[in-house]
């Protein structure tokens, strides 16, 4: 499958198929394909992130559905960085998504951003990245940022019930 048996992609690897059975496997397989990946485009995320094939078919669904659906982006850039799907929708990506947007809006970035930078990152690298460098004519960027993680970490109410 192209790993190196040195490295240690290879034993998340062989943990990754020795733990998910065959037919479990196949309905992961089947989740990607439903969001358009090929075959090959589910055994090249494989290769670049083995626990992208450990997730819940509702996780990879729910990833699948935030980058496709409410960031418009194209199935294949997500088989080429799957790492992002094993990151938290709302403790990460939201939040980051959202202090994006906002940055967007107001003219600080282009809209052409690699996934990795905007996700991937420490915060420390994130903000060096996106608030430092308009500290100056954009002080409140700091402030958004925190509000964005702020809103992401409140406990959810469960009105099911009710």
């Amino acid at each position: 499958m192209g790993f190196n048996a040195k490295r240690i992609d290879f034993i998340q690897a062989v943990l990754a198929l020795v733990c998910v059975s065959k037919s479990t496997w196949e309905s992961k397989v089947n989740v990607f394909k439903k969001w358009g990946w090929s075959e090959e485009e589910v055994l090249k995320a494989f290769r670049n992130n083995p626990w992208c094939m450990m997730l819940s078919n509702d996780k990879l669904n729910a990833g699948m559905t935030f980058f496709i659906k409410e960031m418009g982006l194209r199935p294949c850039l997500i088989a080429n960085q799957p790492v992002i799907l094993t990151l938290s929708l709302k403790k990460r990506l939201i939040p980051r998504f959202s202090f994006f947007q906002a940055l967007l809006s107001k003219g600080l970035v282009e809209e052409e951003i690699k996934l990795h930078q905007l996700f991937v990152v420490p915060e420390n690298k994130l903000l060096q990245k996106f608030v430092v460098p308009h500290e100056k004519e954009a002080p409140e960027l700091l402030k958004l940022y925190k509000e964005k993680l702020n809103l992401s970490n409140k406990p959810e109410i469960n009105d099911q019930a009710c």
